[in-house]
């Protein structure tokens, strides 16, 4: 007789033991310090931006489309494995228990999205709507979170795609207007919609449960979530577990490759330099932190938090780009290669001075358009002692490890 309740404890123990063992390798390394220095950072400048807030700013729109989004996220865990397409499937009528439990636990750990964007949205709303309670918007998006959530469980029997995007896409907007409506006082509007995406969620109901559970998209879905949580891990450990997304930007790589001579001790500066661009996860990383360190030092112009941002992101950056470094251990085929270990040494410390020194001519240009002069000549100076620093001392010592 299958257990379910045994079953789900086991799952879920090994689940949080192995998702805590990854957290603590993320937060070492300096990390929690500068993730703390960037909320820090996030909050002056929600504060400022508060202080001189426009009267015609669009804050209905805003709270209106992030709660929507907030509350049509909803990322399901069931903690199913590949073998048990053909273990448990047989017992699927035994699992009820099982499954309710796997959706307790994905609901409650999205409540710390819900949470945030609470947070985050509540000055902006007191301030542009002092006279209208929070409070009782808040209640709202926390009931439609449970009706969204329980839909988006149902929509998982169904295989279509083009089906669930109508779904999302009408409950979005449904959803969007209710909240549109409630903050603008249009209750009885607001009503009606309401009673529209209950009726639509009653239809989904009957719609879905025409089919069965489909298992292996449930797996599917689990190994898509568990994989993108190794890679994230993957950026400051070795994952065995993680699969890495490979680009082939043949353009990207003919042209900066081209430039590399033909010699055997730039054998690991080619391999390091194409471990970069054709990887999602470090191309992407490195892209993603330099637009967004472009956008805040656009907008600050205070001089100790501009040099806080640069040191903040060529760190972040240069600490997640340690692990090219570690990208290839598990192949055992490049250790043939006639290559000294100080040669395959220098092509991880250049390649990631390069990409650090192009980052800071990035946030240098930056600086020089949206604020001053002797500004952008004191980034640069201590830039580029910084990068200097992280890539003889703090670098080497951490490949040394």
């Amino acid at each position: 007789m299958m257990e379910s309740k045994v079953l789900f404890k086991k799952r879920f123990q090994a689940h949080l033991k192995e998702t805590i063992r990854y957290f603590q390798y993320i937060l070492n390394g300096h990390i929690a310090i500068a993730i703390l220095f960037l909320i820090g950072a996030g909050a002056v400048f929600y504060q400022q931006f508060l202080a001189h807030l426009p009267a015609n700013f669009p804050t209905d729109w805003i709270v209106s489309l992030l709660f929507s989004l907030v509350a049509l996220h909803n990322p399901i865990q069931n903690l199913l494995k590949k073998a048990d397409l053909v273990f448990l499937l047989p017992a699927e009528k035994r699992l009820t228990t099982y499954f309710n439990y796997t959706l307790l636990y994905s609901f409650l750990t999205q409540f710390y999205l819900v949470a945030l964007v609470i947070a985050i949205f509540a000055p902006l709303y007191q301030v542009s709507y002092s006279n209208k309670s929070y409070f009782s918007l808040v209640l709202i998006l926390i009931l439609f979170k449970c009706w969204h959530f329980l839909m988006s469980w149902w929509m998982l029997r169904v295989r279509d795609k083009a089906v669930h995007w109508q779904d999302k896409a009408i409950r979005f907007l449904l959803q969007f207007l209710i909240f549109y409506c409630f903050i603008n006082t249009h209750l009885l509007v607001a009503l009606l919609f309401t009673v529209g995406l209950f009726g639509y969620l009653f239809y989904g109901y009957r719609f879905s449960h025409r089919n069965a559970l489909a298992w292996d998209l449930l797996i599917e879905k689990d190994q898509q979530r568990m994989q993108a949580f190794y890679r994230l891990a993957s950026m400051f450990t070795d994952v065995p577990h993680f699969k890495a997304t490979i680009k082939k930007r043949a353009l990207l790589i003919k042209w900066l490759t081209g430039k590399i001579p033909f010699k055997q001790k730039n054998t690991y500066r080619f391999l390091y330099q194409i471990t970069f661009i054709r990887s999602a996860d470090y191309f992407g990383l490195y892209v993603r932190l330099t637009i967004i360190a472009i956008f805040l030092l656009a907008y600050f112009n205070q001089t100790v938090i501009i040099l806080g941002l640069v040191f903040l992101f060529l760190f972040l950056t240069g600490v997640q780009l340690i692990s090219i470094w570690y990208h290839h251990r598990t192949n055992i085929w490049k250790e043939l290669y006639p290559v000294n270990y100080s040669d395959r040494q220098e092509a991880i410390v250049k390649l990631i001075e390069q990409l650090l020194f192009g980052q800071l001519s990035l946030f240098v240009i930056t600086v020089l358009l949206a604020g001053e002069g002797w500004q952008a000549l004191l980034t640069a100076l201590l830039g580029f002692a910084f990068i200097i620093s992280f890539s003889k001392i703090y670098l080497v010592d951490k490949i040394k490890q």
